[in-house]
């Protein structure tokens, strides 16, 4: 009988060999066992271009820059009242548009403000339209200036936009003629809105609360919306803002000439009645109805070059001279405020500068003072009065408030008045 023994010898690699990852190709055999599935089939970019409305431009300029069919435009302005609104559109408010692979316009959305937009989608021949307006979160902030030249530069240096402070100037314009009254030492309040978008901030809202602190006292004025719907600026006791004559046609301009009857004209050199006064203003600046009225007369002539004379009720009559151009015509309705013209220098006149008179029943009196002898402002409906008072208490309240901290942090910080 014969006996094999087997002798295994101990490999000392043998543990690395274990120990050596083995890559397996297995791709062979399991493509041919997965499921075949179609490409998902990707939606195309919607590439949007925008293009800003500039001064002077119309929708057929806004069109041609974008190189986008004038059918396409004719079509979109008829296709509804929305369409309508592109007839309308301002300098500063934008319009973007995106196109189809082929080229032709696929969509068109005008953005009226960074919170309104309507979205014209084209489809053929039919075009949908799509209004949405964004609610913004609202926030409140408090202003205090002192007047060292005018309301304008301390306004701005108080970090309050142009519009703000004509705004403020409108609000106060039947009782302060910002062009003559301001002093230096004056001061003003404002509370007001700040508005926000996703935690960005998009613009100023409403004023809320505004105070004006002369030497003639200090008049305050809240914002008020009555059971009609009617929005209106009133002091605490309910006293309307608005009168029924501006104090001066114009904003933020100084008068070259006051009310002088014995004045010399500036051309002529011979002393003439100067039966009004002279606001001098650049060229182009905007002229106000003083009053609610209907335009009697508006024409040109060799001495008085463009103007336009407004008849207010039976008794009152304002005439506007030397302008540049006319924006109104004769028999036209106008409401207070409304353009109705620009400041030139045209007929007898050396420089741009607005001629006004303002005259009762017929007879010149001194624009400066006769608006204190018109008949007074309205005030609250007494049916209203509780209301008014109820609504606005919470924020007079506020605007104290705020008043208060400004005043113990410019006592702290040494810039008190």
């Amino acid at each position: 009988m014969i006996l094999f023994v087997l002798l295994f010898v101990p490999d000392d690699n043998a543990s690395e060999r274990l120990s050596t990852p083995i890559a397996l190709n297995i791709a062979s055999k399991t493509t041919a066992t997965l499921p075949q599935t179609e490409p998902v089939p990707q939606e195309p970019e919607i590439i949007w271009k925008s293009l800003e409305v500039k001064k002077g431009d119309t929708l057929s300029d806004i069109f041609k820059r974008a190189k986008l069919s004038p059918t396409d435009m004719m079509n979109i302005i008829n296709s509804g009242p929305e369409g309508k609104q592109l007839t309308r559109i301002f300098p500063g408010q934008s319009i973007s548009y995106s196109l189809t692979p082929t080229g032709s316009l696929s969509s068109l959305k005008y953005h009226l403000s960074a919170l309104e937009t309507t979205e014209f989608t084209l489809n053929g021949s039919d075009i949908t339209a799509k209004h949405e307006k964004l609610t913004p979160d609202i926030y409140e902030d408090f202003k205090h200036a002192r007047i060292d030249s005018s309301l304008f530069l301390a306004g701005q240096k108080a970090g309050l936009s142009q519009n703000q402070i004509m705004e403020i100037a409108s609000i106060f314009s039947g009782v302060i003629d910002f062009v003559l009254d301001p002093r230096t030492g004056d001061s003003f309040s404002v509370l007001y809105e700040k508005q926000y978008l996703n935690g960005e901030y998009i613009g100023d809202g409403e004023i809320l609360a505004a105070q004006y602190i002369g030497e003639d006292g200090e008049l305050t004025a809240y914002r008020y919306l009555d059971s009609n719907g009617n929005i209106g600026y009133y002091s605490p006791e309910g006293v309307s803002m608005r009168k029924a004559f501006l104090r001066a046609p114009l904003d933020f301009t100084r008068i070259s000439s006051n009310f002088d009857m014995r004045r010399k004209h500036p051309i002529h050199k011979l002393v003439k009645a100067h039966r009004g006064i002279d606001y001098a203003a650049p060229r182009g600046t905007p002229i106000y109805a003083a009053g609610d009225g209907r335009v009697i007369k508006a024409g040109y002539s060799r001495a008085n070059g463009n103007f336009v004379f407004i008849q207010h009720g039976d008794q009152y009559t304002t005439k506007y001279i030397h302008l540049d151009k006319r924006k109104v015509k004769t028999g036209q309705r106008v409401k207070q405020k409304q353009i109705i013209g620009t400041v030139g220098s045209t007929g007898y006149a050396t420089g741009p500068h607005l001629h006004y008179e303002f005259l009762v029943n017929g007879v010149h009196r001194n624009p400066r003072t006769i608006v204190d002898k018109l008949p007074k402002a309205k005030s609250i409906d007494p049916a209203e009065l509780d209301r008014f008072i109820v609504e606005t208490k919470p924020l007079a309240e506020q605007f104290t408030s705020y008043q208060h901290r400004f005043a113990r942090s410019a006592n702290s910080t040494g810039t008190g008045e």
